[in-house]
């Protein structure tokens, strides 16, 4: 089950970084192309309606940046103060970074109930009432996006799911880190597996496997 929800996490946020890259990308040389002189393509590149784009992309970006600091938590590369962690005395160390992920668990927690209570009462109310065919009676259903004219409490969903999901995460960083002892590490790019060892296999200072054989030794 957590495997699928890794995934679904990785996928989210791939598709959402490649998208609005892509939408940018063509409305950059959309607005670039119709100010050129070329008959026919000119007119209709001008009537080619991309006004909705650099608002679509804040939104990718936004949910982008609520999946992708979940991720960070599971993953470790999230910028961190340790400086004060660090100076504890060993076994007070423990009691810092559990409490650490205790205070991440709470403000996630938190952020994540009131932006829920801020969708319901945003339209999310109005929404599911409607589509149940629930009388609505006076609940308001909200407003819309200027350019795309979608609900705003979709848009502003992201911040509920995204804090909810991030604060899962702490406590799931939390319970690995009771059993194990170890916080997540992000990898490190610079590193190139097989790079080190090789690197000691062809020094000078390493013996060839055929003295080892014969019993020689490093001069």
């Amino acid at each position: 089950m957590m495997k699928y929800l890794d995934h679904l996490e990785e996928a989210i946020i791939t598709f959402l970084m490649g998208a609005a890259t892509l939408i940018i990308f063509v409305s950059i040389i959309h607005r670039y192309a119709a100010g050129l002189p070329i008959p026919g393509i000119q007119v209709w590149l001008i009537q080619l309606n991309l006004s909705w784009a650099q608002e679509l992309c804040i939104y990718m970006f936004v949910w982008m940046a609520k999946f992708g600091a979940a991720y960070g938590v599971r993953s470790g590369i999230h910028v961190g103060v340790d400086v004060l962690v660090n100076r504890l005395p060993a076994e007070w160390r423990k009691k810092g970074v559990l409490i650490a992920i205790i205070c991440g668990t709470i403000f996630t927690g938190i952020i994540g109930t009131l932006g829920a209570t801020f969708v319901w009462e945003n339209g999310l109310h109005y929404a599911l009432f409607h589509k149940l065919g629930i009388p609505t009676g006076d609940v308001p259903e909200g407003p819309i996006t200027p350019d795309l004219e979608w609900p705003t409490w979709f848009i502003y969903s992201a911040v509920p799911l995204g804090s909810y999901l991030m604060c899962f995460r702490f406590i799931q960083v939390g319970l690995q880190f009771l059993k194990t002892g170890v916080m997540p590490h992000a990898h490190d790019e610079s590193h190139v597996e097989g790079l080190e060892e090789e690197a000691i296999e062809h020094s000078p200072l390493t013996p060839a496997k055929s003295d080892l054989a014969t019993g020689g030794t490093v001069k």
